[in-house]
């Protein structure tokens, strides 16, 4: 019992130590916290020369290929006329040109669009601009072109914003801290290190999962500011949301689960609709007095 009551104490105190330097650097992060276009950003982590960009490209590259390589031997990669490959490529062509005012490094990208036959109802885009759909996503959900440019411009600014290169130095920090108390733990004690990695594991997993949430409210608005941009409707990352929340009650799907409840998500693009919507006004021609109410193709409840 003794053993134990020192293990719970050890692991606490690891959990505090472990973490401590990551939660500094997030804590002055957000105290840098700055508003670019009506939006709060991050500035992007401090810490991407642990990663450089030419080794988070060519990894991204060889993922990619990969991916759509083995898509294509399935027959499931879609060709490029396909109809709803190319009406994904025009929505990327008019989002794309707006990506620089949040990282400038999008210029030099050299983006990439497909369409995957599969009924997963998830999307991404890979460092570099590496962009795949599953039709899934189309079809289940009836997305207008408005969601689709949601949707995209969502995953594109998680690239954009570089949230992949920070979870991967975090999660590495994390893993290697995680193990190296295991393995003290284990070493004091007498037990087994299978054991003190599972449990220190978990911790790591739980804080990278703060992360991702934060990653996603980010994404989100960012994502909708470029697709503003582009002359899509900011309202429709509303309408798209509430089809999740709909479709998830009768199936969950992948996409929602390391993402902030759907409700939360949906107040916060409400509070910024005063900065997108003139923006999405302005590159109609037109204000936002005059702008006619959103409409979907699906009735929401």
């Amino acid at each position: 019992m003794t053993k134990l009551k020192h293990l719970a104490a050890c692991l606490s105190l690891f959990a505090a130590v472990g973490t401590v330097g990551l939660d500094q650097a997030v804590a002055q992060d957000n105290r840098q916290t700055t508003v670019q276009d009506g939006i709060q950003v991050r500035p992007l982590f401090r810490y991407r020369g642990l990663v450089s960009e030419e080794q988070l490209n060519e990894a991204s590259a060889q993922q990619y290929a990969q991916l759509m390589g083995q898509a294509q031997q399935k027959g499931v990669l879609l060709p490029q006329s396909h109809p709803e490959t190319q009406r994904l490529r025009n929505i990327a062509r008019r989002i794309i040109p707006h990506t620089t005012r949040w990282n400038e490094l999008a210029s030099q990208w050299q983006w990439q669009v497909n369409l995957i036959d599969s009924k997963d109802v998830n999307a991404f885009c890979m460092p570099g601009g590496r962009i795949g759909f599953f039709t899934g996503i189309l079809t289940s959900l009836k997305l207008t072109d408005d969601e689709v440019a949601a949707v995209m411009g969502h995953e594109i600014a998680h690239a954009l914003r570089e949230h992949s290169r920070e979870r991967m130095v975090k999660q590495a920090g994390t893993n290697a801290a995680a193990r190296i108390g295991g393995a003290l733990i284990s070493g004091i004690f007498g037990i087994d290190p299978n054991i003190t990695g599972t449990v220190a594991g978990y911790g790591a997993q739980m804080l990278g999962l703060k992360y991702s949430r934060d990653d996603e409210r980010e994404a989100d608005l960012v994502g909708l500011d470029i697709a503003a941009r582009a002359g899509y409707d900011p309202r429709a990352g509303i309408a798209l949301w509430r089809k999740m929340a709909a479709l998830d009650k009768r199936a969950p799907i992948q996409l929602l689960s390391t993402h902030p409840g759907g409700e939360n998500r949906i107040a916060i693009m409400e509070e910024h609709m005063n900065v997108l919507l003139p923006v999405y006004a302005r590159s109609k021609g037109t204000t936002v007095a005059k702008l006619p109410p959103y409409r979907t193709n699906v009735a929401l409840r």
